[in-house]
């Protein structure tokens, strides 16, 4: 388990050294100057040289990506351009909210998606679990900002059940995760669907059956546990997903979370605030399938011993 971790961990710090190079090169490949975006139209020209220069923004891009990369090395994601404050400060301060928001939304989806998937399964075939496979397919496809705007419109401005937006109590976090919780509810429905299907014809719930077990129970005690697994794993793809999902969730509903914050600095070419973003995205990623596949072994014992 040890050779595995490390081998493991090393792999992680390439892909983040990979992801900063990739993400460094397509940003200062855009047409957009973040120089001129600075100083503003009217700047004149010698403004806009000083402003580079003092940005580091006249060096050569490799000159420019090892700089960036020691200071990662020395925890320094870089200083803001337009908000003057270093990047670590402003993720740190973003963050409590960007989790709040995704652990709600994950636990939305697998709420939704268990309980509609455990339905389809034992209706294989019938009217519930085409409805369901149905409703799922369209959770999956629907894109995440025309949900958004249909559950304000709907709850928030017809029916006035919820705020338009804000931060800080339960009623503003719902219809964020409504919105984030509705899309992934498809894909563990399918899935959760496809694995307790499976399970219910392996001979050990036919033997649960024979011994007079309840359907409640044969389902909750012996199916549901065997069908849980590759929920799992799917949890911690969701956790660097949701990271990515949150910058449209949260530029609707006005959540003040890292999303937020990279979409301002998308619109102000603040490099260093959309690379630390970028970065804190992958490292959740990187760090949501590590604890799956660690966590995994230690619920089932077939792939423990294996």
């Amino acid at each position: 388990m040890l050779n595995v971790l490390i081998r493991r961990l090393v792999q992680s710090a390439l892909i983040l050294l990979g992801v900063a190079a990739i993400t460094f090169i397509l940003l200062y490949a855009l047409p957009a100057d973040p120089a001129r975006m600075i100083a503003g139209r009217s700047a004149t020209a010698q403004t806009v040289d000083n402003i580079r220069r003092e940005l580091g923004l006249d060096q050569s891009l490799p000159t420019q990506f090892l700089h960036y990369l020691n200071g990662l090395l020395h925890g320094d994601l870089g200083r803001s351009y337009a908000q003057k404050t270093q990047v670590m400060t402003l993720i740190l301060a973003r963050l409590p909210a960007t989790i709040t928001l995704m652990a709600a939304g994950i636990f939305v989806e697998v709420l939704l998606g268990l309980t509609l998937g455990i339905i389809a399964a034992l209706d294989r075939g019938g009217p519930t679990d085409r409805l369901v496979m149905a409703s799922a397919f369209v959770g999956v496809s629907a894109p995440q900002f025309v949900v958004a705007l249909l559950l304000l419109y709907l709850f928030a401005a017809t029916l006035g059940w919820f705020p338009m937006s804000g931060y800080g109590s339960f009623s503003n976090i719902v219809l964020p995760a409504a919105t984030l919780g509705l899309l992934g509810a498809g894909w563990y429905a399918r899935m959760v669907r496809s694995a307790m299907i499976d399970v219910l014809n392996q001979d050990f719930i036919r033997t649960a059956r024979a011994k007079g077990l309840s359907g409640r129970r044969i389902i909750l005690r012996h199916a549901l546990p065997n069908a849980i697994l590759p929920i799992i794993a799917m949890i911690g793809i969701d956790i660097g997903q949701f990271m990515g999902g949150v910058v449209v969730v949260e530029a609707v509903y006005g959540w003040p979370g890292i999303g937020q914050l990279a979409w301002q600095a998308i619109q102000q070419v603040d490099i260093p605030i959309i690379m630390g973003v970028t970065l804190t995205s992958a490292l959740a990623i990187i760090l949501g399938n590590l604890a799956a596949d660690l966590i995994t072994p230690l619920i089932d014992p077939r792939i423990r011993s294996h």
